[in-house]
């Protein structure tokens, strides 16, 4: 999967978008982290340059079976394991999986939006 790709993606879902937060962060990697919101949620982050995997929100009852069914499933990477997943891209792991898993932590950031937020959100996706 390549960057581009899997950005449009990401920002495909409405009231998506991303930045790199960490700019200042001291380490290379880290500075080169791309995040997706949907509003001020985090969905998603993937680092941009080596694209090698994403980490997503997972909801805390599936992650013992995604972990067990593919090799490409670990924990969050410096996230909460138990509502992250980190999935990489050169695994087991099918794109079509991936994106349903991308698709899944949007939603998941969605349901955690203020009803106020959830309000605004569709009023955005009303008008597209």
């Amino acid at each position: 999967m390549n960057i581009e790709d899997f950005r449009a993606y990401c920002l495909s879902f409405a009231g998506a978008h991303d930045d790199f937060p960490f700019g200042k962060s001291t380490s290379d990697y880290d500075r080169d982290i791309l995040v997706f919101y949907v509003l001020d949620k985090w969905f998603c982050f993937v680092n941009a340059v080596a694209c090698d995997f994403c980490n997503l929100r997972c909801a805390p009852e599936r992650i013992s079976e995604l972990r067990e069914r593919y090799e490409g499933v670990g924990p969050g990477w410096h996230m909460n394991k138990k509502h992250w997943i980190s999935v990489r891209f050169d695994s087991d792991v099918p794109e079509k999986m991936v994106l349903e898993l991308v698709k899944q932590s949007y939603e998941l950031a969605v349901a955690h939006l203020t009803k106020k937020q959830q309000a605004v959100l569709s009023e955005e996706k009303s008008k597209a």
